[in-house]
């Protein structure tokens, strides 16, 4: 990956949606080997998906929350289980398998109380091997960023 890679990198993680030939005319490049580029880029799998990122409030799952999860029972098949329950919830927008006192982080957009209370309920008790759980609401957002910014040294 050159240095025009990482230019085409971190503006199509700015927005993916602008034409071929905008991105070629900012990078200096022809439109048909941006194009090849870009094709590159996603055969080999750094980039990985093109998504539009919606706006949570605007979709009516303005209030977030992060959940800090501490597991009874350990292990590879324990955490998969969890993971695997997390990940069929509508409300988990992101789950993560983290080292530390806490073995599993989620990221929840929700709808409002109610819904968190529900999953709380299939999510953190009964037979889901949770031993207990701390809920961050989130009162305000510094930094929504999704990109993975790539400097112009080398990588």
């Amino acid at each position: 990956m050159d240095r025009i890679d990482r230019k085409l990198l971190n503006l199509l993680q700015r927005d993916a949606s602008r034409t071929n030939v905008e991105i070629a005319e900012e990078v200096g490049l022809s439109p048909s080997s941006c194009l090849r580029r870009v094709r590159r880029l996603r055969k080999t799998g750094i980039i990985d998906r093109v998504v539009a990122i919606l706006n949570p409030a605007k979709t009516g799952r303005g209030l977030k929350a992060l959940v800090a999860v501490d597991l009874k029972l350990h292990g590879e098949q324990h955490m998969r289980r969890f993971l695997n329950l997390s990940v069929e919830e509508e409300a988990v927008s992101q789950a993560y398998a983290v080292t530390g006192d806490t073995d599993v982080v989620l990221m929840l957009g929700l709808r409002d109380m109610e819904e968190f209370d529900a999953l709380c309920d299939r999510l953190f008790r009964d037979q889901t091997n949770v031993a207990r759980f701390f809920t961050m609401m989130v009162i305000r957002t510094a930094k929504p960023e999704t990109a993975v910014e790539l400097c112009f040294s080398s990588i």
